[in-house]
């Protein structure tokens, strides 16, 4: 397999050594151990502080496309109706995954290199009054972040629905207040910001949504019905894993450490540059405004004069990774991760000399 001098693809990021020395240990079993329900404690409320949430904290193995259909399974019966607010791909998907399982799906949709707008979203709920809302706080392909979620929160209560986020890619480069917004139940993946392998996915639940999961009582691999009573009660739907459960603490300790304001700035000050070198050789920013933009990821169109395996390529050779794209956006726009371990300026810096090596 190859790998890179220079990394700069927007997830899986890099991981620090310190962080990979988690998966250097051999550790008992985690459905037996005190040890290991005192250690998922401990990253319950260390994530609880990240998200400025009183709500439970909830910790499963597996990519974090894992609690994206488990948001949704265990809120939606089959029928029941998803209001998805979307200004991109994953935003999106949400609609594509409910209606996979039988329940109704709308789009509230803006342009990919936009953001939604609050009243557009309201005049919606208000007609279509669904059960759940979702939006995505950074839409990854796109390189947006949605400022709005505080008011689509207030939407959800005023047409009675939960109100579930994907913040996946953002959270620790990016302030969020959980509470404040009235995110019901919060969705966040351990391979971006937190710089961990993608091995665990991390949910934020409200006390209105348990009641809603209890309701529903979704049985599947992804339920979060097993898991509402731990650490108290030392047992577990599947075995857990430790090291990845290790790595975590390390990761949020590390962030707390620096201090959350000390990192947001750390992530907007990578981002600006990366922004501002990618002007200054000619790139072309896909969001139609530099102020929606995420400080985890920078989207440029793909220089006129390559195709994306071209541009790809060429920067390969010189030891640098960054992302393609999906969907509508493959082949049209590539993406730069500056997030957690990979918001670094030097990083960054030597990742856009290589660009402007090739443009050249």
């Amino acid at each position: 397999m190859e790998s890179y001098r220079i990394g700069l693809i927007p997830g899986p990021v890099s991981v620090p050594e310190e962080i990979r020395k988690a998966w250097l240990n051999d550790y008992a079993s985690s459905d037996l151990e005190d040890e290991f329900f005192t250690l998922y404690r401990d990253n319950q409320a260390l994530t609880q502080k990240l998200l400025h949430t009183k709500n439970d904290i909830v910790i499963t193995s597996g990519e974090a496309m894992s609690i994206l259909w488990a948001a949704l399974k265990c809120t939606l019966k089959a029928g029941e109706k998803v209001l998805a607010v979307s200004s991109g791909l994953f935003g999106e998907g949400f609609a594509d995954m409910a209606r996979a399982f039988g329940a109704e799906a709308e789009i509230c949709a803006f342009p990919y290199d936009g953001i939604p707008e609050a009243e557009k979203v309201r005049e919606h709920a208000k007609r279509y009054r669904p059960k759940v809302i979702t939006a995505v706080h950074c839409e990854t392909p796109s390189g947006t972040l949605t400022p709005c979620l505080e008011e689509i929160g207030r939407i959800a209560r005023e047409v009675g629905a939960i109100f579930v986020v994907d913040f996946v890619s953002s959270v620790g480069g990016a302030e969020l207040d959980v509470d404040a917004c009235g995110i019901d139940i919060g969705l966040l993946g351990s391979q971006k910001v937190l710089s961990l392998t993608p091995c665990l996915s991390v949910s934020s639940i409200s006390s209105r949504a348990w009641e809603v999961i209890a309701d529903v009582n979704y049985s599947g691999y992804e339920s979060y019905l097993g898991w509402k009573k731990i650490p108290a009660e030392h047992y577990m739907p599947y075995t857990h894993d430790w090291q990845a459960m290790k790595a975590l603490n390390i990761s949020l300790n590390m962030i707390m450490r620096e201090g959350m304001e000390a990192a947001f700035k750390r992530h907007d000050m990578a981002a600006r540059l990366c922004r501002d070198m990618g002007r200054e050789m000619g790139l072309k920013l896909y969001p139609k405004s530099e102020n929606i933009c995420s400080p985890t990821v920078t989207a440029f169109y793909v220089p006129e004069k390559f195709t994306w395996p071209e541009f790809d390529g060429a920067l390969r050779a010189k030891g640098l990774a960054i992302g393609g794209n999906y969907g509508s956006l493959a082949g049209k726009v590539f993406r730069i991760g500056h997030m957690g371990s990979q918001a670094d300026c030097d990083l960054v810096r030597e990742g856009m000399n290589v660009i402007r090596e090739v443009l050249q």
